[in-house]
C-alpha cells in the first residue's frame, strides 16, 4: 500500500505526481526544483540559490514524513550544465553528514521550467 506525502511548506507538483510516496520501508521524493513554494517561483537565477532552496524543498517533505537528511538513502542530481557541479557539491553537503546517502548526479540537456538543478531523494522508513 502506497501513501502521498504532501506539504505545502515545498512547491506544489508542475505536473501529474506526487511530492513524495510512501511504498512501506522506503519513501520516494520527487524531483524538486528551486521553486518557492509560496510564490511557485525560482528564488532567484543562481545555481546557488535554486541548489538551497532545492535542499530546503526537500526537508520540508523529510519533515512532513516524520524524516530526516540522515534518512536518505540515495540521491539523485541533475544539473542543467557539469560546470556547477562543485559549486552544489558544496552547498549539498553543507546540508547532510557522514555517512553519506549513494548518489548520482548528471548533466541533463533541460530540466523542469528551465531549473540550474533538480534533485530526487529516496528515504529510508
Amino acid at each position: 500500500m502506497t501513501k502521498v506525502i504532501e506539504t505545502d511548506k515545498a512547491p506544489k507538483a508542475v505536473g501529474p505526481y506526487s511530492q513524495a510516496v510512501d511504498a512501506g520501508d522506503l519513501i520516494f521524493i520527487s524531483g524538486q526544483i528551486g521553486l518557492d513554494p509560496e510564490t511557485q517561483q525560482f528564488v532567484a537565477d543562481s545555481v546557488e540559490e535554486q541548489t538551497k532552496q532545492v535542499m530546503r524543498n526537500i526537508g520540508a517533505i523529510l519533515e512532513e514524513a516524520g524524516k530526516e537528511y540522515t534518512d536518505i538513502v540515495k540521491m539523485g542530481i541533475f544539473l542543467d550544465s557539469m560546470d556547477d557541479f562543485q559549486t552544489v557539491n558544496e552547498i549539498y553537503a553543507g546540508f547532510l553528514s557522514e555517512p553519506y546517502p549513494a548518489r548520482a548526479a548528471i548533466e541533463a540537456a533541460k530540466l523542469p521550467k528551465g531549473a540550474k538543478v533538480e534533485m530526487e531523494a529516496i528515504v529510508k522508513k
